[in-house]
């Protein structure tokens, strides 16, 4: 098959390409940006922000599926929640179809839903809502909380406690979260795009064990041979220290979307899903062998993590 993948150079979407391209298929990376991107050998770059149809529609030529991954946790200028969630995957659609392109799957959140008081939350529902009332053959995939190489949440944890000799947990009551190995969710993804049986249906994806996130803290903490001492404090707190990371760091240590979905805990989806078939549920536990295979370079957070700093 020939497969699109926007947001293709990212922590999910690259991971897709490099199984897909092993498994044969052809592989058209979409990539927002003016510099070109490195990418595996084999695979096509296209530079494109997503705001354009016509150009979309003519990197789409003759594939056969498009998984639109491209997504944001953090607002930041002219990159905002309706434009990368909702403009953006309404022009994929559109140029999808015009391109004569069959299929596309989505990936969302867990949590999506509207009319809940979160932009992040109700754009990836409106999102969902774009592709469902498409005349693509779609799949979506409603994810909570992945993990693996490249990800924000290993990286970010393991630099926080190389950092900083304590954590703040988000609340005074404790949510619990079911971290997802970027290997089972490329799985899912990959079948989304090639089983029949993932046609026309939302699925939610979560991790194989459910941990409260103290607990998953103390694992990477006993991984990375650091001590750490956690207590509790109030989501506004946490709010306000998320927009001032947003502000300062290039990559946030957490965003108030972040907050928000930890405030709620990352377990169930917020609406009805369908049943992902058995032979697709999630396999891979939240251990020690797991976190060391995603961890990054073991360091502290520098200057060169900041914005006013240059790379």
């Amino acid at each position: 098959m020939k497969i699109a993948i926007t947001g293709g150079t990212g922590f999910i979407g690259g991971h897709l390409a490099r199984r897909l391209a092993a498994e044969g298929h052809e592989i058209i990376v979409i990539a927002r940006g003016t510099r070109e991107r490195k990418i595996p050998a084999g695979m096509t770059l296209v530079l494109n922000d997503l705001s354009d149809q016509a150009s979309l529609a003519e990197a789409f030529a003759g594939c056969d599926a498009v998984a639109h991954c491209a997504g944001i946790n953090r607002e930041l200028g002219t990159q905002t929640y309706q434009k990368i969630h909702v403009d953006a995957t309404r022009n994929v659609v559109n140029a999808a179809q015009n391109a004569g392109v069959k299929k596309i799957m989505l990936m969302s959140f867990l949590r999506a839903r509207p009319n809940c008081g979160s932009a992040y939350h109700e754009s990836k529902w409106a999102a969902e809502e774009i592709v469902r009332r498409s005349a693509l053959d779609y799949t979506i995939i409603r994810a909570g909380m992945v993990y693996g190489r490249g990800d924000h949440m290993l990286d970010h944890l393991s630099h926080a406690l190389y950092t900083f000799p304590f954590f703040a947990m988000v609340g005074f009551k404790e949510k619990g979260i079911r971290p997802l190995a970027v290997e089972d969710l490329i799985e899912v993804l990959q079948a989304a795009l090639t089983d029949e049986r993932l046609s026309k249906r939302t699925f939610a994806l979560t991790g194989a064990e459910e941990l409260f996130l103290s607990e998953a803290v103390r694992r990477v903490a006993r991984v990375t041979s650091n001590s750490i001492r956690m207590f509790r404090a109030p989501v506004w707190l946490h709010r306000l220290l998320a927009r001032f990371w947003e502000l300062t760091m290039k990559v946030p240590l957490v965003a108030r979307a972040q907050i928000r979905i930890l405030s709620e805990g990352v377990v169930e989806p917020a609406l009805p899903c369908d049943v992902l078939p058995v032979d697709l549920w999630p396999e891979h536990k939240f251990t020690d062998e797991q976190i060391r295979r995603g961890l990054p370079e073991p360091g502290p957070f520098t200057l060169q993590d900041l914005r006013c700093c240059s790379a």
